[in-house]
């Protein structure tokens, strides 16, 4: 069974369909001309329009995720916002780790919201998942992608970019969320 997972990041598409192996759901990316406008207010209403969006495309089912960072000091800033923080993925670590250099709390966690919507846009499922940590002060590791160098997982001294990716994707925010979406799917009908 093929799910159009709605988005143009190769990475991600690769980190999902790794969490979900060994079932048989494979997810493809959405066709040319995928270029949601993501103007939510939250999480979950800015991975819906992305899902709506990829299933007018393609006219199959298809999965959203909205993640991001929210940390503590920065009032849950970047947010929703996090992958339009800066212009590059440097230059948005730059930005946070200067935006809280004097800070005492350096709180954070990532979240994730998936939408599964069916072939005319209609949601099937919505979920979250979320992994809780620290902002370090400097960068480490060389794994993974985005703020996953300055994140240190909740319960260990290791940032998300010096966790292998079966570690990552046990313990992640787009893990867990998917994780659910799939428990979900093995016990309804849906497809």
């Amino acid at each position: 069974m093929k799910i159009v997972f709605a988005t143009g990041n190769a990475h991600k598409l690769q980190e999902i369909n790794e969490i979900a192996q060994g079932t048989d759901i494979e997810f493809v990316l959405p066709p040319q001309g995928f270029e949601p406008v993501e103007n939510g207010e939250t999480f979950e209403e800015n991975s819906l329009i992305k899902a709506r969006e990829a299933a007018r495309l393609s006219g199959m089912i298809s999965l959203a995720d909205d993640s991001g960072l929210c940390v503590e000091a920065l009032n849950g800033a970047p947010g929703i916002h996090s992958a339009r923080y800066a212009d590059t993925a440097q230059a948005r670590i730059d930005k946070l780790l200067y935006a809280i250099k004097n800070a005492n709390n350096r709180k954070a966690k990532f979240v994730c919201a998936m939408t599964l919507v069916d072939e005319g846009g209609n949601i099937l499922f919505q979920t979250r998942g979320e992994c809780h940590g620290d902002i370090a002060k400097e960068q480490s590791g060389l794994n993974g992608f985005g703020y996953d160098p300055i994140f240190i997982v909740e319960g260990t001294s290791k940032s998300m970019a010096q966790m292998s990716e079966e570690e990552k994707n046990e313990i992640s925010h787009r893990g867990r969320a998917l994780r659910k979406i799939l428990e979900l799917l093995k016990h309804t009908k849906i497809i």
